[in-house]
């Protein structure tokens, strides 16, 4: 039996592998005619070819269940044309065991997908992005297309480009009275995080007052706050890019900013249930091969596969954003597609027998 499970786990494994190459390759060739329209005298095509490269950890991370899906359809599709299968089956393996014996090198790809997607993509994923920003915005001291906002009271701040070295570029401050009236607003070229509190460079601020404003240069200045490089970092990226500690840190943060922190609390339950994901997609795969697609061919095989990964996305994209509409719990969202797909397998496998 170990040589069983051998040979049939190298088969899935290495059609989920492929089928994840190709994916992420088709990705990121688009990603590339993408970024090829921001291409200036700043930002050169070797400026957007290392963009797509670092965000590659990324786009392997969140096709892994896709992947996976494919993977497994075309793997044991390919043991049941050569009627494998049916030889296994009849040697008394049960539909249980196979189960097993596929979930495995599909859960090993979910779980190389956590360390991935945890350790890797967001460090590459925030390098990515600040190269892009500090390329397409030099330096500007004015808040602009790119860059992040984020709040402190009622102090807001811009930031265009920030390094990971706690370096930010093209700060613009704001802060208004407890009448929402802007007290003063503040324009830097470049800041530095020095352990509590940021050096502002090359600064202008303007003061307002109920009947006139005062301008004043400084070329350092000091500023006190309890906004971080790792806070600034944790804008940087979608919540669907954070690390799970990340997003919970940061989605308390927003909370006690009196702001809405449901977005980030969805996107920590997809992370934390995506290997259950791989494997309610991975059951959908089995069953489709020992029931409906049995006697299907390879190409039918991956059309079906193609259709029930854009249903499963689709639902959780459109799940997603009721649960902060509606006000039910994200936990529910990013579960209920994962259930069905449980379901759904369990039943096709369930009349297979």
């Amino acid at each position: 039996m170990n040589q069983l499970d051998r040979y049939v786990g190298r088969t899935v494994l290495v059609a989920i592998l492929l089928v994840l190459g190709i994916i992420v390759g088709l990705d990121a060739f688009a990603a590339i005619l993408n970024e090829a329209e921001d291409v200036s005298e700043s930002y050169s095509f070797l400026n957007a070819l290392s963009y797509v490269v670092l965000t590659l950890p990324g786009r392997f991370y969140e096709f892994i269940p896709f992947a996976a899906l494919i993977g497994c359809l075309i793997g044991l599709g390919q043991l049941a044309t050569t009627s494998e299968l049916v030889v296994m089956r009849g040697a008394g393996v049960s539909v249980a065991r196979l189960v097993w014996i596929t979930m495995k090198p599909a859960l090993v790809v979910a779980v190389a997908g956590i360390l991935l997607g945890e350790y890797i993509a967001p460090k590459t994923q925030q390098l990515a992005e600040s190269r892009r920003a500090i390329a397409l915005n030099p330096g500007e001291g004015v808040a602009g297309k790119h860059g992040l906002w984020i709040r402190e009271g009622d102090t807001f701040l811009h930031v265009n480009a920030l390094e990971p070295n706690g370096v930010a570029y093209g700060i613009t401050l704001v802060r208004f009275d407890e009448q929402q009236r802007m007290e003063w607003s503040l324009s830097a070229q470049r800041a530095s995080f020095q352990r509590d509190h940021w050096v502002l460079e090359r600064a202008v601020k303007t003061d307002f007052t109920r009947w006139a404003t005062s301008v004043s240069e400084h070329t350092t200045l000091r500023w006190d706050t309890g906004i971080t490089p790792d806070l600034l970092a944790l804008e940087v990226l979608s919540p669907d890019q954070l690390p799970l500690d990340d997003l919970y840190r940061y989605g308390r943060y927003l909370m006690q900013q009196g702001l809405e922190a449901d977005d980030f609390e969805l996107a920590f339950w997809r992370k934390l249930l995506q290997p259950l994901a791989v494997a309610g997609l991975v059951l959908v795969a089995i069953s489709f091969v020992f029931g409906p697609l049995r006697d299907g061919t390879m190409g039918f095989r991956i059309f079906a596969g193609v259709i029930v990964g854009i249903v499963f996305r689709t639902s959780q994209d459109l799940l997603g954003p009721s649960s902060l509409v509606f006000g039910f719990s994200p936990l529910y969202a990013a579960l209920a597609p994962i259930a069905v797909c449980i379901l759904a397998g369990l039943l096709l496998l369930s009349r297979a027998r």
